[in-house]
């Protein structure tokens, strides 16, 4: 049998194989940013992945980055994640919130004219997309060190509102560019305070508030995903003794905790990952980046290292929503429609046949 098939218990989770679902953002929440009736069949169409992680979900008002992207911090929010998770465990899925706060990765005209926050008053490179076109990112307002707590109780009262919604548990997303990993790299974190100016120190953020969700929510509940020296969104972290130290850190803090799991996006040949995998000790999850597709092949490969306990895979179950059972026959895969990944209804969201209703 292929490894991809073997279960694997992550944090209390016994899930039916070693590959998970990926967040993949598909703006597509409805008004207020609250998930829809639309939202919930799509997730409950691929409750086969075993453990899906949601789409990015902005744990405050300040925190949303995207267009149409939902939040946990209001209670029609609540409500709609509630609608999920209803129809996602009907299917017999479990599936926890991304809780991601975009950071300076936003645009005022995407949150109410709400300026944007980082660790340091560095704007992002490129444009964000907004209702009347792309536009700059804005220089952000570099946090003051006292408001710093707040942040992490946004964290928190997110995390409690999923638990509220009967969603599984929450994924904080200190990668890909987003707020806590603007604090944990160098080259965006300029501050001089207990979270800036040495790795310690900029890696504090994303400790208290891991520390802080596992307190609220139980540690069982809560994944971290990490993504060292991704040059996305702007992130200019390198390879070398800064970054190895600055995760070592976060890494250190965080095991004794007992979390979930730990969720690296990063090429199995970078040491780090290594380092990071043993360091940690825990369920480590394992996605190589944007650049290829994951197949099968790929995915039995990855947990052939044994650098990872299962894999993150992305953009095959765009298309796929029985993706496991389509790999395990050795079935044809369906073609994702790309013009339909962000945005517009049911088109290219769920509409994707399973190879039951395609036969």
């Amino acid at each position: 049998m292929s490894r991809a098939f073997a279960p694997v218990r992550i944090g209390s989770w016994d899930l039916p194989q070693s590959f998970v679902m990926a967040p993949l953002t598909r703006n597509r929440a409805g008004a207020g940013n609250a998930p829809t009736e639309l939202n919930a069949t799509y997730y409950a169409q691929r409750a086969g992945a075993g453990l899906i992680v949601t789409e990015g979900t902005a744990p405050s008002a300040v925190g949303q980055g995207y267009l149409n992207v939902p939040g946990l911090y209001t209670d029609e929010q609540v409500e709609g994640w509630r609608l999920v998770a209803e129809k996602v465990h009907a299917a017999g899925g479990t599936i926890v919130a991304q809780l991601m706060h975009c950071g300076r990765i936003a645009h005022p005209d995407n949150k109410d004219g709400l300026e944007s926050v980082s660790a340091s008053a560095v704007a992002a490179p490129g444009e964000m997309v907004t209702a009347e076109g792309p536009k700059p990112h804005p220089t952000p307002r570099a946090l003051d060190t006292h408001e710093v707590p707040g942040v992490v109780q946004e964290y928190v009262t997110a995390a409690r509102n999923a638990v509220a919604a009967g969603l599984d548990g929450v994924e904080v997303h200190a990668a890909n560019g987003y707020l806590l990993h603007q604090f944990l790299d160098s080259t965006v974190n300029r501050r001089e305070d207990e979270y800036g100016g040495s790795p310690q120190a900029r890696a504090q953020l994303a400790v208290d508030v891991v520390t802080a969700v596992s307190e609220a929510i139980g540690a069982e509940r809560v994944g971290l995903r990490i993504s060292p020296a991704h040059a996305f969104n702007g992130i200019g972290e390198s390879f070398g003794e800064d970054l190895d130290d600055t995760y070592s850190a976060l890494v250190d803090a965080i095991t004794p905790l007992g979390i979930a799991y730990l969720s690296m996006l990063a090429h199995p040949h970078n040491d780090i990952v290594s380092h990071l995998r043993y360091r940690f000790g825990g369920p480590v999850m394992l996605n190589d980046g944007f650049g290829e597709v994951t197949s099968l092949s790929k995915v039995n490969s990855l947990l052939e290292t044994g650098l990872c306990d299962a894999v993150v895979v992305g953009r095959p179950f765009l298309a796929n929503p029985d993706l496991p059972v389509r790999w395990e026959q050795g079935a044809e895969l369906n073609e994702p429609d790309q013009a339909t990944f962000y945005g517009g209804g049911a088109e290219g969201y769920i509409d994707y046949p399973t190879l039951e209703q395609a036969s």
